[in-house]
């Protein structure tokens, strides 16, 4: 699972380290690196490991072949994203497409989703985190746990 919040520094050629508890989450899922790609809620990109993609795989594959979504979901997701594999340090080549999209030059905020992260522009994510806080307050009735199972 991905959590927390990480800003680290990109160098000239466009590395950057990917938080050690990132790196951790993805560890056994036979490939040493995550996946990126542009999002289509934002000029962010998201990101995980090989389970994630395989997840959309099989959501993805219950739509109808000739679905126009499907058609996006699979170019976005798939045709967009990268594999991304570790170097030594635990850092990865962010693709100069993926940077511009994301608007990203000298830093990039890592933020965990739980299964998946984004990784931002810190001036964007400081725009919008201010804004998640109060939406997420105004809407935490949402947010119910589910219900148990009997025998859980």
């Amino acid at each position: 699972m991905f959590v927390s919040t990480t800003t680290n520094a990109i160098d000239a050629k466009g590395r950057v380290s990917v938080p050690a508890d990132f790196r951790a989450s993805v560890a056994a899922e036979g490939f040493n690196g995550v996946y990126v790609w542009r999002s289509f809620n934002g000029a962010f990109l998201e990101g995980g490991g090989k389970r994630l993609l395989e997840d959309y795989a099989e959501a993805i594959e219950e739509m109808d072949p000739y679905d126009d979504a499907r058609t996006a979901f699979e170019r976005v997701i798939f045709g967009g994203a990268r594999a991304l594999a570790f170097e030594s340090t635990g850092r990865v080549t962010l693709p100069r497409e993926l940077m511009e999209h994301a608007g990203l030059s000298s830093s990039a905020v890592f933020i965990g989703m739980g299964r998946r992260f984004e990784i931002w522009d810190p001036a964007a994510h400081a725009g919008q985190a201010g804004k998640d806080l109060a939406f997420a307050r105004d809407n935490k009735a949402a947010l119910r746990r589910p219900r148990r199972r009997e025998g859980a």
